[in-house]
């Protein structure tokens, strides 16, 4: 059967008109009006003057319903075969008080999904997850759109959480892992998922940045005047152990934390302590499903922290952390590298061995205060220190035609890396509330002190002249390296609101970087070291830039909003060698427009276009000019007449999500091109082993991103999937013995997430993820590398009885494509478990658990690049088969 308004379904016909009314005969609006007869099915509601119209009824023997909630429903047989006019006016039909009875609505559950702006909300009741879970566990099975890697990275529709907060104030400084292992989802009421602009076009109210993803998340109220922690210890085979411990209390704003942890499982605590964060290598979406070890080598990891917030009077927030990690590493492996160049090729083996060990230390204070007048002060001071030991030995073999080295290399190196910072923003507050002053203020200072002693010993075998030839080299050095960075950032912006639906903004930004360096070259001796003055440099490098702008903002309403801007930009790079008359020196002056367009058709469904420009200085390995021969089979050589890099990027992304259905669609697109990019320039003889790098800049590079994300449930809410994918294209320039060579680089993954839910005792995943990393060869001679990963993956955990839960999880990998056979790897990874929960309210749980059942992961480490006339593959060590046993233990006192 067929509705329609406003008799859509008829194009001819009569017109049947008439007025609903309540007993004082004043018209009624909204009332429900149906038109049926034989040849109709119409339906209408009353205007505001209590009339409707039907148009087109072909019918004659009319059957009208009139009904309103709260008064009594009317009905009225009508015949019009006999009417005449095409206008036929009905008699006025009264609805007088009264009850009606509508079908009975059975709640669920509450709407688990609120979009709210640029916030997604997650009500935690509307999702099923198992008792006592953490936040984490629940983030990986149950919420949609939430990815969690083994090392506890977490994305939402795939862009990583960035920073975490608890009921609007920043815990632990931010850091995602902490909070996600150690918060319970039962004290959790909702989570927010916010687009944060950074804190400086919060203020403003301008948001021409790109947003980065934070939560916060919202307790109880009955969990914010709480106790609460966990106590862990476990033990197993291959000498394996996990023990820690955490405490936290809640007092409505007053929060103290104290967390501790020492393992040799790869369990991290905290997200730092390594270059990418959580440990091993950078993660991203392609490793989702595997129940493998994404870190490398055998870790030995002890953590400490403590966090704590509170208010000093009625106006001002202190909150500060103190964090401890130490990451003890063995990393085994072998490595390939190739380097094609015309008419010859340099082939290098490895077999090595690192041993590591990465102490941080990190001291967080945040002081937010808003004054009498509004006035907004947040004040950021950061301390970390660091100090990373290395113990580096390789057997290395090197072949060029009928050249081969055959030798070892040894570095020993310790490295302290103090760095501290101070971050102020102030906002003044206007009667008018979008009229804004902000000022924000960045100063850095960062030092490096490395200590490195290099060992080589080669033998060298030649038969390039006929007879061959046997000889030795032996390098023995020990390098001391000093580099401090002074670094200042200040930015000034005044807004003023410009006719009713507009703000323009006048801003000014300084940046300021000072490198002062120093390196000293020895060869150790009987006595005293001889120093190499040839190798040694004293280097005072400054980067300088002065940017002030003019942006428009127009936002009529809050489906449109458009920001258009125009910077000028100059800048100066000088570097000089002490006790040298000879300056190197590059001005120049960026002229950086900027545009951001975003429509929002409706409230789930918007588009948004943005362009952007900034720079990118060198670092320090490009521009100083010494021969670093520490590495004497790849030498490499600064150049100070780099010039600064300038970055266009045009993007655009389509989000369309029905919240009602939970289902949630994004596409992007993104271009990228560089001026004057920095790349590398390598240069080799056909009769050496040795290759030489230095840095040039060029123009031609370039990079396309596309990526999309879908999740959905499926047939119904327990079942759940999620779709994602990325095709990136990078157009990459090296210089080979000077002659300019491009690399065209495809990146393909696409992977698949089924989530299901029976219920609260029972739970499973699969996951299909595939990977391609291929690579086309121009110079010296074309040739193609096509990596392929495969990876299938299933898990699923219930429980038993009451007390009884047991799990498994499983995952296949193909690797394929792979230019050395080291990488032809296909492991099986089967990790179980079985846990019992006992004690009052099941405070204790113990658990026993098998990782990698089958002994596969322990040599699965792939780590791949294909640039220039490069081909590099390794194959690293990982944790293998253990079995352990764990105690956990709840703490918890609720206030009475």
């Amino acid at each position: 059967m067929l509705f329609t308004h406003q008799a859509n379904a008829q194009v001819r016909g009569k017109v049947v008109t008439g007025t609903v009314t309540d007993s004082l005969k004043n018209g009624l609006k909204g009332a429900n009006v149906f038109l049926q007869s034989e040849k109709d099915t119409l339906y209408t509601i009353t205007n505001a003057q209590g009339v409707y119209r039907f148009k087109g009824v072909v019918g004659a023997d009319l059957r009208l319903t009139y009904f309103m909630l709260g008064r009594e429903r009317q009905l009225a047989n009508i015949n019009v075969a006999d009417q005449e006019s095409n206008t036929i006016v009905l008699s006025t039909v009264k609805l007088l008080p009264g009850f009606s009875n509508i079908d009975p609505v059975h709640i669920l559950r509450n709407k688990p999904i609120l979009q709210k702006g640029d916030t997604t909300v997650f009500t935690m009741s509307g999702f099923t997850y198992l008792q006592h879970s953490l936040l984490e566990d629940v983030l990986r099975s149950s919420l949609p759109g939430f990815n969690v890697l083994r090392d506890g990275t977490t994305f939402y529709n795939g862009k990583v959480i960035s920073s975490v907060q608890v009921d609007g104030r920043r815990f632990f400084g931010g850091d995602v892992l902490t909070a996600t292992r150690n918060l319970p989802a039962d004290y959790i009421k909702q989570i927010e998922v916010i687009d944060h602009y950074g804190d400086m076009a919060e203020v403003k109210g301008i948001k021409n940045t790109e947003p980065e993803k934070v939560i916060n998340i919202i307790l109880h109220d009955d969990r914010k005047e709480i106790f609460f922690g966990q106590a862990t210890a476990g033990g197993g085979t291959n000498e394996r152990y996990l023990g820690s411990v955490g405490l936290n209390k809640f007092d409505r704003g007053r929060e103290v934390s104290i967390l501790a942890s020492t393992n040799n499982t790869n369990t991290s605590l905290f997200a730092f302590g390594s270059p990418d964060g959580a440990g091993g290598r950078s993660p991203n979406l392609s490793d989702i499903g595997d129940y493998a070890d994404q870190a490398d080598g055998l870790n030995k990891i002890n953590s400490f922290g403590v966090n704590f917030s509170d208010d000093i009077g009625q106006r001002t927030r202190l909150s500060g952390s103190y964090a401890f990690s130490k990451r003890s590493n063995e990393t085994t492996g072998n490595s390939m590298l190739r380097s094609t160049y015309s008419g010859y090729q340099i082939t290098k083996a490895d077999d090595f061995t690192s041993i590591t060990e990465d102490k941080t230390h990190k001291i967080n204070f945040e002081i937010n205060s808003k004054f009498r007048n509004n006035d907004i002060l947040k004040v950021t001071p950061t301390v970390s220190l660091n100090r990373y030991v290395l113990d580096n030995q390789r057997s290395t073999l090197l072949r060029n035609f009928r050249l081969r080295n055959d030798g070892i290399y040894k570095d020993s190196s310790t490295i302290e890396r103090p760095s501290y910072q101070l971050n102020a923003l102030y906002s003044k507050n206007f009667e008018h509330p979008k009229r804004k002053l902000v000022g924000d203020v960045k100063m850095g200072y960062d030092r490096l002190d490395k200590l490195e002693d290099v060992s080589e010993s080669y033998v060298i075998f030649d038969t390039t002249g006929g007879a061959p030839s046997i000889s030795r080299f032996n390098q023995d050095q020990i390098v001391n390296q000093y580099d401090g960075t002074r670094s200042v950032k200040a930015a000034v912006s005044y807004v003023e609101p410009f006719f009713d639906h507009s703000l323009l903004e006048i801003s000014y930004e300084y940046d300021l970087t000072d490198i002062e360096m120093s390196r000293r070259v020895r060869v150790p001796g009987d006595r005293d070291p001889i120093q190499i003055d040839s190798l040694g440099l004293r280097y005072d490098y400054s980067f300088s830039s002065n940017r002030t702008g003019l942006l428009y903002q127009y936002e009529p309403n809050k489906r449109f909003r458009a920001n258009v801007g125009f910077a000028v930009q100059p800048l100066r790079l000088t570097g000089q060698v002490a006790n040298d008359t000879l300056q190197h020196r590059y001005h120049n002056i960026n002229l950086v427009p900027s545009a951001i367009i975003r429509y929002r058709f409706n409230d789930e469904l918007d588009w948004q276009l943005t362009y952007n420009g900034r720079n990118s200085q060198p670092n320090f390995l490009h521009i100083a000019p010494i021969r670093d021969n520490t590495n004497s089979r790849h030498i490499v050589i600064g150049n100070p007449l780099l010039r600064a890099e300038f970055v266009n990027r045009l993007s655009t992304v389509f989000r369309k999500s029905i919240i009602n259905k939970s289902q949630y669609l994004e596409l992007n697109l993104a271009y990228n091109f560089t001026s004057n990019k920095i790349v590398s320039s390598k240069t080799a003889t056909s009769g050496e082993t040795i290759q030489e790098t230095t840095f040039t800049n060029t123009d031609g590079y370039y990079e396309l991103k596309s990526y999309y994300t879908f999740n959905s449930p499926l047939f119904t809410d327990r079942l759940n999937m999620d779709v994602s994918g990325n095709l990136d294209y990078f157009n990459n320039i090296v210089f080979v013995n000077s002659q300019r060579s491009l690399t065209r680089q495809y990146l393909f993954a696409q992977n698949l997430q089924l989530r299901y839910n029976w219920d609260e005792y029972f739970e499973s995943v699969f996951n299909t993820n595939y990977f391609l990393n291929q690579a086309n060869f121009e110079v010296p001679r074309r040739q193609r590398v096509a990596a392929h990963s495969v990876l299938f993956s299933l898990g699923g955990r219930g429980y038993v009885n009451d007390r009884f839960m047991c799990g498994a999880e499983m995952s296949q990998k193909f690797l394929r494509g792979y230019a050395q056979d080291i990488t032809d790897v296909s492991p099986s990874i089967i990790n179980a478990y079985v846990e019992y929960s006992f004690w009052k309210n099941k405070m204790a749980l113990l658990r026993l658990e098998c990782f990698d059942l089958l002994d596969q992961n322990k040599n699965v480490g792939v780590v791949t690049e294909y640039v220039g006339n490069d081909i590099f593959e390794s194959r690293n060590n990982r944790l293998g088969r253990y079995f352990m046993l764990t105690l956990n233990m709840r703490l918890q006192h609720l206030p009475k």
